[in-house]
């Protein structure tokens, strides 16, 4: 069937539909000569003549009887394929992929998935959780579709739109007696310092932060949960250093002391995208409710 045209096609079946040139053009919306001529173009295309005139009727050959049989096939082909897209042009579905840290994924997505699964049932979000160089090789191999990453992004593929700051705040147990009068690093690196896995992104934050000030320091612990650190730490067995969005307002729900960190410190996360990827319906819908993140204290 390459090259053939379909509207040559449906014509065909009209003409013998109607068995007249004439009425099968009126049909269509077309002139009679109009009709005659996409036959001639078949019929040269395909090699055989399809019609012969039986009286004052059209009728098809025996080429043109075959041919009518594959012509409602193709017909109804084309239906389910216009009813398909119909359906990714109307309904938001699909399966999209981000790809995210796993403190991003623990406090901030959750009630952005709930909405955007509300919205659109039939949409699918994959997330992966992992380092940021881990995420953008993702991205480069199209292994996923989009970001929430730590910022700065290295390379010119990528798209990337800031979306918002997250302060690091010290953490301490709640009543423990040496919170210091201002974490700063000299003060925190006296003390025993759960943080998260090497690796992590926001690990190596941190220990810059300890470094700029001259101080290295030696965790007692080091987990790959946000969660857990901040168990250890309302167990009296150590502070951290964690960003903002991962306790409450002010950390008195989850057993905590809160402290801003002095020098400042925080991070700031992104939307990441390939800059040639496609934004189809679904992926697009989640892209927009990434920017409109909403980070105001829990």
């Amino acid at each position: 069937m390459r090259g053939l045209n379909p509207d040559h096609l449906h014509s065909f079946a009209a003409v013998i539909e109607h068995g007249s040139f004439s009425v099968a053009a009126a049909h269509l919306h077309l002139t009679q000569p109009a009709v005659s001529l996409q036959m001639k173009e078949l019929e040269r295309r395909l090699g055989v003549a399809l019609i012969e005139r039986v009286g004052r009727r059209a009728a098809p050959t025996a080429a043109g009887t075959e041919l009518l049989v594959h012509v409602r096939r193709i017909d109804g082909a084309l239906a389910d394929a216009l009813e398909a897209m119909a359906g990714h042009a109307t309904t938001v579905g699909g399966r999209v992929r981000l790809g995210t840290g796993g403190t991003a994924c623990t406090y901030l997505l959750p009630p952005l998935l709930k909405d955007l699964r509300r919205r659109f049932p039939a949409l699918e979000i994959v997330v992966f959780t992992g380092n940021t160089g881990d995420h953008l090789k993702a991205l480069e191999d199209n292994a996923i579709d989009v970001g929430l990453l730590t910022l700065p992004v290295p390379g010119r593929g990528f798209q990337v739109t800031p979306v918002l700051e997250d302060e690091f705040v010290a953490v301490f147990a709640a009543g423990e007696e040496r919170i210091p009068a201002a974490a700063m690093p000299a003060a925190l690196a006296q003390l025993p310092v759960v943080l998260e896995d090497p690796g992590a992104t926001s690990r190596d934050i941190v220990e810059a932060w300890f470094l700029r000030a001259g101080r290295r320091v030696k965790p007692v612990m080091e987990l790959g949960h946000v969660e857990a650190m901040k168990r250890l730490v309302s167990a009296g067995l150590g502070c951290s250093i964690l960003p903002r969005m991962a306790v409450t307002a002010d950390g008195k729900r989850d057993g905590l002391e809160v402290r801003p960190l002095v020098p400042r410190l925080s991070r700031r996360l992104g939307v990441v995208l390939r800059r040639d990827k496609l934004l189809q319906r679904g992926l697009r819908e989640l892209v927009n409710a990434l920017l409109a993140i909403d980070t105001k204290p829990r």
